[in-house]
């Protein structure tokens, strides 16, 4: 063997052996982490701890009140597991009776499943702060006027304060539509914190900054037109055709004369809109402003505001309802007319 043979022997031995110790390394920390998962910390004992599981608390936030409270070795483990598993995003807020008898994998199959003190509660597509908190109420878990107090004293990135505009809820359109599984024991302001927390999700989820802003929007101007959308569309395939009209719309300078911001205007629903309803003074009136409104006419859900920053290209510039939800739309004023005597008779 020549010089250069033996010293390429030498360094092809020291990568074998150190391959070996790697996977002996890994064979170890594998059968470290099976012990850590499958054997609790108490062995088969263990008195009761009371562990409270905040709303909208992290995979990493529980593990670390997990810990701290004696349940589990290390929360790195916890939180690799939940990730495993397809757990972390199902772990629920709530007062837990646990004990150092429980593996990980139990602890957190109670966290997934809901503590025993568990409440749920869905907020649907397209309604107002003010029905969120009627919604909350009825169901026993916050004070109307509690809850809209918590939501006055809240602020998100995106919202936009508007101080001059009397009645102007700065969260309107925030508070993101969906199923909450929460403790019984849960305040006003954490209610709020979680579901704009799942606004921040969603918006992370959609890289809604980002498509915003390729439509020359700021976020705020985007989920008020996703609300728009929200409270016009029944026919889920036409929300980008309606957030299209919207922006043609906004590019002639032509008034967006939507019905559902003039309802909004006048603090209720109405089955019919009349010509003097249209008349109400409130920048929100979009019969008489030109632009957007000052912002949300309430809480859009995921496909509308997908819809508000991926609009549908098209030269519509009006819609109407027909009688089963569904919209035809128009290119001109004439056969917007000749739609509304075909269709609101």
């Amino acid at each position: 063997m020549t010089e250069h043979n033996h010293l390429a022997g030498q360094a092809g031995g020291r990568v074998i052996l150190l391959l070996v110790a790697v996977v002996g390394i890994l064979a170890v920390s594998a059968a470290a982490l099976g012990h850590w998962l499958t054997s609790p910390v108490g062995g088969g004992a263990g008195e009761q701890v009371k562990v409270e599981i905040p709303a909208a608390a992290s995979s990493r936030q529980i593990a670390t009140i997990l810990h701290n409270s004696g349940l589990i070795r290390h929360p790195l483990v916890f939180q690799q597991y939940t990730r495993w598993a397809g757990m972390d995003s199902s772990l629920k807020a709530g007062t837990y009776q646990l004990t150092p008898a429980l593996s990980v994998q139990q602890i957190a199959g109670r966290i997934a499943a809901g503590a025993p003190d568990l409440k749920v509660f869905t907020v649907p597509e397209g309604y107002t702060v003010s029905q969120v908190a009627e919604l909350l109420d009825e169901a026993g878990f916050v004070d109307r006027e509690a809850f809209l107090t918590a939501v006055a004293e809240t602020d998100h990135p995106y919202a936009v304060s508007k101080p001059e505009l009397e009645g102007y809820r700065r969260l309107e359109g925030y508070l993101f539509p969906d199923t909450y599984h929460v403790g019984s024991k849960i305040t006003g302001q954490e209610l709020v914190q979680l579901m704009l927390d799942r606004f921040s999700q969603e918006m992370d989820q959609l890289d809604y900054r980002n498509k915003a802003a390729a439509l020359g929007l700021t976020v705020h101007e985007a989920v008020t037109v996703a609300a728009m959308v929200e409270r016009e569309a029944r026919v889920p395939d036409e929300r980008p055709l309606i957030a299209g009209v919207i922006y043609n719309r906004l590019r002639l300078g032509m008034p967006l004369q939507i019905d559902a911001t003039v309802q909004y205007a006048l603090g209720e629903h109405r089955a019919v809109i009349y010509y003097r309803d249209l008349e109400v003074d409130s920048p929100y009136n979009t019969y008489r402003i030109s632009g957007l409104p000052p912002g949300p006419i309430a809480s859009p859900g995921s496909a509308s505001l997908r819809a508000a920053v991926e609009p549908a290209a098209s030269d519509y510039l009006y819609y109407v309802a027909r009688p089963d939800g569904s919209h035809a739309f128009s290119r001109t004023l004439s056969e917007h007319n000749a739609n509304k005597r075909k269709y609101l008779q």
